[in-house]
């Protein structure tokens, strides 16, 4: 492929927190990072964006385990011990049919005095299917339920534009295999 014998391997979360330090070292403001479950599973990243007092909104598995103030669990043995009334209908933005509407729960996770900020579970269901999804949260202030999903939906049109970029650039087929041509 012609890469050059100097490069290095690195993992995607490694590559993002990289990217990200350079990027707010240059001075871009970014008060909120958004990712899927490669980036959320990343301790790294997400102790060098709380160390910059930088929030996010990170996808994570259902085997993964949060602390609360009532021990260790799974988040979806968490969402299933949650009552009725802190589900919450909201949308997670517009997409092609219109709003997409989930039920949303947040549970405190994480919480250690000594350690600053804030930390949450942010739960997404289904409202149709029941299915859930999970993103492991942070802000160094306290924020409002509705901030954290408007961010994990911003989420879906980085996707939209890196398949279009792809494609734009080739790589849905495979057309620029070297190093050089980027």
């Amino acid at each position: 492929a012609g890469i050059s014998e100097n490069m290095q391997f690195a993992t995607k979360p490694a590559l993002a927190t990289t990217m990200i330090a350079r990027a707010l070292d240059a001075g871009v403001d970014a008060p909120w990072v958004t990712g899927d479950e490669v980036y959320g599973a990343d301790p790294t990243l997400r102790a060098e964006l709380e160390r910059r007092g930088v929030g996010y909104v990170l996808a994570i598995g259902c085997d993964r385990r949060v602390t609360t103030g009532a021990g260790t669990f799974r988040p979806d043995e968490l969402a299933t011990r949650l009552p009725k009334h802190v589900w919450q209908r909201l949308s997670a933005g517009t997409g092609a049919k219109g709003h997409r509407f989930y039920d949303w729960a947040l549970v405190d996770i994480d919480q250690d005095a000594e350690v600053g900020g804030h930390r949450w579970l942010l739960i997404r269901r289904n409202r149709r299917t029941r299915e859930l999804a999970f993103y492991r949260c942070y802000a160094p202030t306290p924020v409002a339920l509705p901030v954290l999903v408007r961010v994990a939906g911003t989420r879906w049109r980085v996707e939209e534009s890196v398949q279009t970029g792809k494609g734009l650039a080739g790589l849905d087929q495979h057309q620029v295999r070297r190093w050089l041509s980027w």
